[in-house]
């Protein structure tokens, strides 16, 4: 996996209890492994399922010369789908030896949840969901708006947030997504699933419209085997590694807790790209968290996350290319009003 997490016997441990099992030693079941060596094999047949689907449409193009190049073209496309599904395979592998190969069974008990999103019982102070809440961030060559809706939706029993998420780019929509989140008493947020829709605009449409093109990356708990994660933890602990999302093939995303007690300029590594006013403003008390993230899906992708007590994610960061997505503004915490 290309990311710099390192991976302990007391996070795995940590890890395993955050998500109500216990990790097996390698060797008595292999189930975590035997599902990715499974996974592996639906990503081969999907290639070559692409890939005969493409040879389909070669054979109806009019020239040999472009039927030629098609199938050509085709087969590279083949080979590099099949060299990701091995990537991946190695991904999820590693994330197997993290968390251990117990079968994933997340504590979804309706009963250990909170559901009154308006007055919560047991509010995260680093991810607070409660109803209007908003919050802006600026991208590159994008904005992005979040709002916690007046709106729940019952996933398994469980009462979950619908928290809006739109994304605009040349003030339009590119990404509109519903998230469902739920709040366990413990603290915990749980991630229950996702509407996303994803749009493109064509050049020549008048007007200038954005067009619907998939819902890739959509997911529901106990939907097609799916199952819910934790986005973010009651109590952190620091080598923490944690599923946030398991719908194989198409949400896989999983975390570390990189600190608990983060402020800009305790830590040369993570203050790497963060404007520091920013970090010198949300994280004055030492004691902003920094989540890794990553999914086996995207092998060679991590970003950071930053987090400030009374606030919720303030910062994203690629520390592969540098690009940031940081909190411009929010309706509900008076230091956004001192952001820039």
């Amino acid at each position: 996996m290309s990311n710099p997490l390192k991976i302990g016997l007391a996070a795995v441990w940590a890890a395993s209890l955050l998500l109500g099992g216990v990790a097996a030693a390698k060797g008595e079941e292999n189930t975590c492994e035997k599902i990715a060596g499974l996974q592996l094999e639906a990503c081969k047949a999907e290639a070559t399922d692409d890939l005969l689907n493409a040879k389909a449409n070669c054979l109806n193009l009019g020239s040999k010369s472009e039927r030629t190049e098609c199938t050509d073209d085709a087969q590279d496309d083949a080979k590099e789908a099949k060299r990701d599904c091995r990537e991946q395979n190695e991904a999820r592998e590693d994330l197997c030896e993290a968390l251990g190969e117990n079968r994933y069974e997340p504590d979804f008990d309706p009963a250990n949840f909170d559901q009154d999103f308006s007055n919560l019982e047991h509010p995260n102070p680093y991810f607070p969901l409660a109803t209007g809440n908003t919050w802006q961030y600026e991208g590159p060559d994008e904005t992005i708006s979040i709002e916690v809706l007046a709106k729940t939706k019952l996933i398994e029993g469980v009462t979950c947030a619908v928290v809006r998420d739109v994304v605009e780019s040349d003030g339009l929509a590119v990404e509109d997504t519903d998230d469902w989140f739920a709040q366990r008493d413990d603290g915990s947020v749980v991630y229950c699933g996702e509407i996303s829709k994803n749009f493109e605009v064509f050049e020549g449409d008048d007007p200038e419209e954005a067009e619907l093109v998939d819902v890739e990356g959509s997911w529901k708990a106990g939907r097609d085997g799916a199952l819910p994660g934790v986005v973010f933890q009651g109590t952190p602990v620091v080598g923490a590694i944690y599923r946030q999302e398991l719908s194989l093939g198409d949400a896989e995303d999983a975390a570390e807790v990189l600190s608990t007690t983060y402020a800009y300029g305790s830590n040369a590594t993570l203050d790497a790209f963060v404007p520091a006013a920013l970090a010198q403003t949300l994280c004055a008390n030492s004691d902003c968290i920094v989540t890794g993230e990553f999914s086996p899906l995207s092998p060679d992708g991590f970003e950071r996350k930053y987090y400030a007590r009374g606030v919720g994610l303030f910062l994203e960061v690629d520390p592969d290319d540098g690009d940031i997505v940081a909190l411009t503004d929010c309706n509900f915490a008076t230091v956004c009003n001192d952001l820039d």
